[in-house]
């Protein structure tokens, strides 16, 4: 595992630390868009708009259009009957769980976000594919009327693919609600990176009710969150205390996002192609864990942090979920990088696997 860094400068496809540059292959913003100049000019002109922040509730007597029409543009990109967002996707989703507090019995996943946790008592650590299984008995044997399901779309740490099989197997006897955290997912994954709602809509039965949280600050760099469901329970999280009591999202960059649509192919279209280009270009892929189109690599061997940092490379490294844990090691590509950056890495990691 590598040694931690520290800077004062946002990183992009390269870092500086005590003077010296590094190139930068970690952290969660997949399509470079921190660093791209034309989202950057698009959020000046939206705070040029409606300034930095909007420090008032979005129950007040004022409201700007532009939340409106970001939440409509939503649903309509996701193929959701409507969206809710809020400042941060850990927002978004306490809203959503509180909200459904009471109203049904929870059963989570492993590893699923913190974002969606009621308390620290829905934290459960484990093997996704393995909780598959005994989680179907549970929900076919459960005398519960409202059964909800929580997990993520997928795994970032481990560069998995969650499966979504089973869900030709969930009871059409139960009410189900299927709550899924589409964070690393929305931007990158899906037609035209919308995310995981419409696959999974097309299939479930009658009975289950789906819906998808997700922060914007992943691959689309909007410091906000968002809620994608039926109209039913969109109206309900508007109506709850987080709702009118939380700021909302900075409007500037709504307005920079409902503007960027391009900006966001184009970046999307790099990003895969980057992928492309460092597969092409390793001699051993199998020494990584990774799904089709996806730039989050997991590494194996541990030991390839400290050998990238000490030939100028930062990857991502660290213990997770506590010190005590065994390091978690990925190579995460982002739109930002050139093929000269990505023809160093895959150099330095044929290397790596000859030493």
């Amino acid at each position: 595992m590598a040694n931690k860094v520290y800077t004062d400068q946002l990183p992009g496809r390269t870092l500086v630390v005590n003077g010296e540059e590094f190139l930068f292959f970690s952290g969660t913003s997949y399509l470079g868009i921190p660093v791209n100049e034309q989202f950057r000019n698009c959020v000046l002109e939206g705070m040029a708009r409606y300034g930095t922040n909007y420090s008032s509730s979005r129950n007040s007597n004022l409201q700007l259009r532009v939340f409106e029409e970001a939440e409509d543009y939503l649903a309509t990109y996701t193929g959701s009957e409507a969206a809710f967002t809020m400042s941060s996707g850990y927002l978004a989703g306490q809203a959503l769980v509180q909200t459904l507090q009471g109203s049904g019995y929870f059963i989570y996943a492993p590893n699923t976000h913190p974002a969606l946790w009621r308390s620290t008592a829905d934290e459960v650590i484990g093997d996704y594919d393995a909780w598959v299984g005994p989680m179907l008995e549970q929900v076919q044997g459960s005398k519960e009327e409202h059964i909800i399901l929580v997990c993520n779309s997928l795994d970032p740490l481990k560069a998995r693919n969650h499966g979504f099989s089973w869900l030709s197997a969930l009871p059409t006897d139960k009410q189900i609600t299927l709550v899924v955290d589409d964070s690393h997912g929305f931007g990158v994954t899906g037609e035209d990176g919308a995310g995981i709602f419409a696959q999974l809509k097309a299939r479930l039965q009658p009975n289950v009710r789906l819906v998808v949280a997700s922060s914007m600050g992943k691959a689309l760099g909007i410091p906000a969150g968002m809620v994608l469901g039926d109209k039913a329970l969109i109206d309900k999280l508007r109506h709850s205390h987080y709702f009118g009591g939380a700021s909302p999202a900075i409007p500037a960059y709504l307005y920079a996002f409902l503007r960027c649509e391009t900006v966001f192919k184009e970046a999307r279209q790099k990003l895969f192609s980057n992928i492309e280009y460092f597969l092409k270009h390793l001699e051993h892929p199998a020494q990584f864990s990774y799904f089709d189109r996806y730039p989050v690599f997991g590494v194996h061997e541990h030991r390839l942090a400290a050998y990238l940092q000490e030939r100028g490379v930062i990857i991502s490294s660290f213990r997770y979920p506590t010190p005590a844990d065994d390091p978690i090691t990925r190579v995460i590509l982002s739109s930002a990088h050139t093929e000269g950056d990505i023809q160093r890495i895959t150099g330095l990691i044929n290397e790596f696997v000859k030493v």
